[in-house]
């Protein structure tokens, strides 16, 4: 590390708000990097605003950890020395994405190559699995973690410091809050995040990317049916601009999302019976065109997992001057619409980057824009693929039959080598 950032920092206090996957990879990464380090290690304080239990357990879905690259989140995983134990809990993956029209005809796929010596281009884990692998290995560090504390707010004070205000358990007095001084304060709370509210309060509202998603998890006891019980795909009409995207979860479960461009409707995901049977409904006869077994799917759908999803988005954010040791990791800084679910991936290279900038630059200055070189690019690579994702999977009449032709080329290609 610089000494002269390394002794500004050391023995004093970092606070990370927020124990997501952005938190946790900033935290272990910032362990593991300053072990190199002989001067005294900073204080560094992880703050969720749940227990650990529901931390770990609240969202029971199955993540698509990528590999193909350095920027992806395998490297990440293999970086802090946790690949094997994630390997443990996982199922390795090819990583294809594959188009097929409304009969099922192959028209196109993507097929990415494992990057270095990456196991695989895709690893299939258990959000749950991958959050208490992060979790138990931070138990093992200095880092103190205090669940069932949010951060309600947080200001720049007069001697650089910044004051975080900390809400925790209720009482029979009302919601206990405390105030903590820090010198360096990572908001890794998400895409609602209240330290950006505070520091930002003019960047808070998304954008709609222009398409709305309905769908759900459908569950099939003896298998999810072919050709999508493997890889990612995207079905799509012969022009009409009606796509489905499927995800499988596992060998009975698969997530579908079936997609049109419109006016932007109100998020949903809860439905009575009778509100799933007409969800289901107008799915089918959105897709009417689309054959077995998308109607099989649609009808497996699981109550309670159903959903109306508007594709929003928030665009990263540069650091700048006036943070002053703020810094905004995962979806705190940038929020990636539906159409590229990635954010698992980028919440976990934000967090590496930004502990390898503290550890490599002499100053706060020099880290804010040097994990900014890093971090809005691979934001900005994902952003850009959603939208040529919801061009492609919408279009209509010419340019449908410009994109019909070209995934033709590519199939002869492909014969061809």
């Amino acid at each position: 590390m610089n000494n002269q950032l390394g002794q500004s920092l050391a023995a004093k206090r970092i606070v990370v708000a927020g124990a997501g996957f952005a938190g946790l990879s900033f935290v272990l990464a910032f362990d593991q990097l300053w072990a190199k380090s002989t001067l005294n290690r900073p204080e560094v304080l992880l703050l969720e605003e749940d227990n650990r239990d529901k931390s770990i357990h609240k969202y029971p879905y199955t993540l698509c950890i990528n590999g193909a690259s350095s920027d992806d989140g395998l490297a990440v995983i293999q970086q802090l020395g946790l690949l094997d134990e994630v390997r443990k809990h996982s199922t390795l993956n090819d990583g294809d994405i594959r188009v097929w029209s409304e009969n099922w005809k192959w028209l196109s796929s993507i097929n990415p190559s494992a990057y270095g010596n990456l196991p695989a281009a895709t690893m299939r884990v258990a959000r749950e699995d991958l959050k208490r692998i992060l979790v138990e290995k931070i138990e093992q560090t200095k880092t103190v973690i205090k669940w069932n504390s949010a951060c309600t707010s947080a200001e720049h004070l007069s001697n650089g410091q910044i004051r975080v205000s900390v809400s925790g358990c209720e009482s029979h007095e009302g919601m206990n809050t405390s105030m903590l001084d820090c010198d360096v304060l990572v908001a890794a709370d998400g895409a609602n995040s209240c330290i950006r509210a505070c520091f930002r309060p003019n960047d808070m509202t998304t954008q709609y990317a222009g398409a709305t998603q309905i769908g759900g998890i459908s569950f099939f006891p003896e298998g999810v049916p072919k050709p999508v019980n493997q890889d990612f795909s995207l079905q799509m009409s012969s022009g009409e601009g009606v796509c489905c995207i499927y995800h499988p979860l596992n060998s009975k479960r698969i997530d579908w999302a079936l997609s049109t461009v419109g006016p932007e409707l109100k998020s949903k995901t809860s439905f009575s019976p009778e509100k799933l049977t007409a969800l289901k409904q107008e799915a089918l006869e959105t897709a009417s065109m689309f054959q077995e077994p998308f109607k099989s799917i649609v009808n497996a759908t699981i109550p309670g997992t159903a959903f109306i999803r508007p594709a929003k988005e928030k665009p990263a954010f540069p650091h700048d001057t006036r943070l002053r040791g703020v810094f905004f990791i995962g979806e705190a800084n940038h929020i990636l619409n539906s159409f590229e679910l990635l954010g698992a991936n980028l919440a976990l290279g934000d967090g590496w980057d930004l502990a390898e900038q503290l550890f490599c630059n002499a100053s706060l200055d020099a880290v804010a824009a040097s994990y900014d070189r890093l971090s809005i690019p691979r934001f900005q690579r994902a952003f850009d693929f959603s939208h040529e994702r919801i061009n492609f999977g919408h279009c209509k009449g010419g340019k449908w039959l410009f994109y019909k032709h070209g995934m033709a080329a590519q199939r002869a290609l492909k014969k061809v080598h």
